[in-house]
C-alpha cells in the first residue's frame, strides 16, 4: 500500500527583527511562493518559544478604523494582567508605536514606531510593560492583534499620544481620537504604575 508522508514543518518560517525597545520585535513571516501566489506562517508556537518570545495568546481582537489619521492608544495593562500583543494590519496602513515604561529596562522611556501595512504583512510584538498605540494612515484600516491576557479594566492604563515624557514623533498629527484617549493624564509614575512593572523583562 502506498502512503504519503505528511508535510514537515519548514525551519525558519518567521523572522524576528529586534528593535531599539528591549523585547520588542518586528515579526516578519517569510513568504514562499510560486506562480499561484505565496504561503507564509504568521504564527508558530515553537518558533516563538525558541526565540524566547511569548507563545501563548488567549484572545484575538479585530478593529476597523474608518478615517485616516485616527489615533488609538496608547494603552497597556498593569500586572497581574500585563499583556503581550502581536499586532498586524489586515487592510490599509497604520503607524504602530511601542513605548517602554519598565523602570528596569535598558530602553525605559524610549519608543519605537513602524509602518504596518496590508502589503508588507509585518507584525509588531509588544512586550509586557510597554504601552501600545497606532495612527491610521489610510481609510478603512483594519488591525488584528493577539493578546496574552484577557482585558482587565481595573489594570488598564493609558498615555496621551503627545505626552512629553515620550515625545513620540508621529508621521501626522492625529485628526481624531476618542475622549478616553484624549483624557489620559500626563505621565505620573504613581498613576501609570511603573514600579509594578519591574521584572517584566
Amino acid at each position: 500500500m502506498n502512503t504519503i508522508a505528511p508535510p514537515q514543518p519548514q525551519a525558519g518560517a518567521i523572522r524576528f527583527q529586534p528593535t531599539p525597545v528591549a523585547g520588542c520585535f518586528i515579526v516578519d513571516p517569510i513568504r514562499r511562493g510560486d506562480g499561484r501566489g505565496f504561503f507564509a506562517r504568521a504564527f508558530c508556537e515553537a518558533e516563538f518559544a525558541a526565540a524566547g518570545i511569548e507563545s501563548r495568546f488567549v484572545q484575538a481582537n479585530n478593529s476597523l478604523t474608518r478615517k485616516p489619521f485616527t489615533l488609538r492608544g496608547l494603552h497597556y495593562q498593569l500586572p497581574p494582567a500585563a499583556e503581550v500583543k502581536l499586532v498586524r494590519c489586515l487592510a490599509g496602513a497604520l503607524f504602530d508605536v511601542v513605548a517602554d515604561l519598565r523602570p528596569d529596562s535598558p530602553s525605559h522611556g524610549q519608543w519605537f514606531g513602524a509602518m504596518l501595512t496590508a502589503e508588507n504583512r509585518q507584525m509588531m510584538l509588544v512586550p509586557r510593560g510597554c504601552a501600545h498605540g497606532f495612527l491610521t494612515m489610510a481609510p478603512d484600516t483594519e488591525a488584528l492583534y493577539l493578546v496574552s491576557a484577557p482585558y482587565a479594566p481595573a489594570q488598564e492604563r493609558g498615555l496621551r499620544w503627545d505626552d512629553p515624557f515620550l515625545s513620540i514623533e508621529w508621521p501626522e498629527e492625529p485628526a481624531e481620537l476618542s475622549a478616553k484617549d484624549a483624557g489620559w493624564p500626563a505621565f505620573d509614575a504613581g498613576f501609570h504604575g511603573t514600579d509594578q512593572m519591574r521584572g517584566l523583562l
